[in-house]
């Protein structure tokens, strides 16, 4: 099968799921990424037909962050089910349902229902390895690069780790990755850049998850700290909108960067945190994007166990 045909079933199969359960804006979203068209085109479209609708309130609509509620502004989601080519009321049937609440908004790539359910694939995937959940390792120090594609998808991600063992014998870290709707775990590539090599691998296609056994070549004693340093080389799923990573445990210092392609970049970055998949979010701020580096990051002193990302609005 051909990559744009694997990503295009992706979108369709994402859309279809969120027509049937909603919320609105999720299925908004779901809708103009299936077709491929960014927020001025689907504003050029709508003007044709005479209906006026700003950009900014056209992604405010498909982040959650307001709702359409005025008559013309209902005219405009029936104008958009012609536009995206969706079944009639498929849109407006999804208004009448209760807003989510204000905080509790997610992006489909990781919804509660998603994580919750990778969460419990990852610990399966543990088992399967033999191993406990945090390997006998706290994390000092783990600063990741994030970078997306051209196409809006997940690229990979690298890290850099610094950690010191809770007991004698510890020779491993176990590293995970989760993909975007449509990711095939298999395709992706897990690569050993420092202080480290690569053992055995596990992933589900369902979950869209693969954990990776990464070997230090020596036996940490208790206390002592190791340095190292891999990459997974992702890129077959369809648009990221977050990117999330879990901690069972509370922490070292946390570092995270995104970079985007020079092609596309977000209209607006955020930062979230969550104690639970299934808590609210908190914490959440503005990142200001730099335009030059194409990049946004956050900073955690001692970053606590639950969720902690980034999330971005595409224009």
């Amino acid at each position: 099968m051909r990559h744009g045909t694997h990503l295009a079933d992706a979108a369709t199969a994402e859309l279809d799921a969120t027509l049937s359960t909603g919320p609105f804006h999720v299925a908004l979203r779901a809708a103009i990424n299936a077709r491929g068209l960014s927020l001025q085109r689907v504003q050029h479209h709508l003007a044709r037909r005479g209906v006026n609708v700003g950009v900014t309130s056209l992604s405010y609509w498909q982040q959650g962050a307001r709702r359409p509620q005025r008559n013309e502004s209902l005219r405009a989601v029936r104008a958009l089910e012609e536009i995206l080519r969706l079944p009639a009321e498929s849109l407006i049937r999804l208004l009448a349902q209760p807003a989510p609440a204000v905080g509790a908004q997610r992006s489909a790539a990781h919804s509660s229902r998603a994580l919750t359910g990778s969460a419990d694939t990852v610990r399966r995937l543990l088992d399967e390895l033999g191993l406990p959940p945090d390997g006998g390792l706290h994390t000092v120090g783990h600063h990741e690069r994030v970078r997306i594609g051209p196409r809006r998808e997940l690229l990979g991600h690298d890290s850099q780790h610094v950690v010191r063992a809770r007991a004698d014998g510890v020779d491993r870290y176990v590293a995970v990755h989760r993909g975007d709707p449509g990711c095939a775990p298999e395709r992706v590539t897990v690569r050993a850049l420092e202080n480290c090599r690569t053992g055995r691998v596990h992933w589900c296609p369902e979950a869209g998850v693969l954990v990776a056994e990464l070997l230090f070549d020596v036996r940490l004693r208790s206390g002592e700290t190791h340095v190292f340093r891999y990459s997974f080389e992702d890129g077959t799923a369809g648009p990221c909108h977050e990117y999330v990573r879990g901690f069972g445990f509370g922490g070292g210092q946390y570092v995270l960067q995104v970079r985007f392609a020079e092609e596309t970049l977000p209209v607006r970055c955020h930062r979230f945190a969550q104690h639970a998949a299934a808590g609210t979010r908190n914490a959440q701020r503005d990142l200001a994007l730099s335009s030059g580096h194409r990049c946004v990051h956050i900073v955690e002193p001692e970053v606590p166990a639950g969720l902690l990302g980034i999330g971005w609005v595409w224009g």
